[in-house]
């Protein structure tokens, strides 16, 4: 069976305040498709922008099993998901990173149980302008010195002795996305703590993108999905593993887990109420056993033996129950 390749442009472009409902055509669909009867209605869906894609590309393969189901994908960054989420306002919230435990504790208290549901690997990528020909691979302190709140960088001469004069511009995504808690808290020791000055791109990781292939001098952090598609725009550096070795983001690196700490699981959250709802869950069922497959053709990361089996077993006792 012959699939297209799926891009994220138009779906980043549309902002966060826009719903892409998809349409029920689809360039083709996997082979295990859930069991049952024909279905309809409508499943919400809301949250990260770097999960976005991926659903996306299993909402277009599953019309072709389900055409009647109505499913449409939100763009407001995993933090902005999961507030509309505990509001009740979504079935399934995206996110980059796990619940947070204040966020849990909103939903708890408005009386919504849930689920996280592992559903791809991504790693985060320190990219920069193809004419940056000095930063080959950055410690993970050298990357902090960049961002953290008191940073004192203002060239990269302050990153490394040796590095050329040449001014830094910095673009990285708001508070609401997942990608911007992951990384301050793996560069810069404490989710959120970022210096005020840098360029705020939102949900647009494009803009990052724009940004960096515009200024000899620039970088961003951003989803490696975004770096393969953005093509020799841009480029990623090594970064400095915990062994001290120097490490490319890549499928091989982020699923052995070389690259860290810049690796990371991609999640989905139902809520207990729309699982009662047989079109959610047999979306999520269609999703689960399909992942390697959908997450190719979105440019993304399967999951490991491992994660796989925890998804599957969850999925199977969210089925069984």
């Amino acid at each position: 069976m012959t699939h297209t390749k799926f891009t994220r442009s138009g779906l980043v472009a549309a902002g966060t305040s826009t719903m892409l409902v998809l349409a029920a055509c689809s360039s083709g669909a996997t082979d295990e498709t859930p069991s049952g009867d024909a279905l309809s209605g409508a499943v919400v869906i809301d949250g990260s922008s770097t999960v976005a894609p991926l659903t996306e590309v299993a909402v277009e393969l599953f019309a072709a099993v389900q055409p009647d189901v109505r499913i449409s994908v939100g763009v407001s960054g995993t933090g902005g998901g999961f507030e509309k989420f505990c509001n009740g306002e979504t079935d399934i919230s995206e996110a980059s990173r796990p619940i947070k435990d204040e966020e849990a504790q909103r939903c708890a208290d408005a009386g919504i149980g849930f689920v996280q549901l592992g559903l791809a690997n991504d790693g985060l990528a320190v990219v920069v302008n193809p004419e940056n020909t000095w930063a080959q691979c950055l410690t993970v302190e050298e990357v902090s010195s960049m961002w953290r709140p008191d940073s004192p960088v203002d060239s990269w001469a302050d990153v490394r002795d040796g590095f050329p004069d040449e001014p830094i511009a910095l673009f990285g995504p708001g508070s609401d996305s997942g990608t911007f808690d992951f990384f301050t808290d793996e560069v810069n020791g404490d989710s959120g703590a970022i210096r005020s000055d840098y360029n705020d791109i939102g949900e647009d990781d494009s803009a990052a993108i724009l940004g960096v292939s515009g200024a000899t001098g620039a970088t961003a952090f951003i989803p490696l999905s975004f770096v393969n598609e953005a093509g020799g725009q841009i480029k990623a550096i090594e970064i400095v593993n915990d062994n001290g070795d120097c490490v490319a983001p890549s499928l091989e690196t982020v699923l052995t887990g070389e690259y860290s700490p810049l690796g990371r699981q991609l999640f989905v959250y139902p809520s207990d109420v729309a699982l009662e709802k047989p079109q959610v869950l047999a979306f999520l069922e269609y999703y689960i056993n399909n992942q390697a497959e959908i997450a190719e053709l979105a440019g993304f990361i399967p999951l490991n033996e491992d994660q796989e089996a925890e998804a599957l077993e969850r999925l199977n006792s969210l089925i069984d129950g």
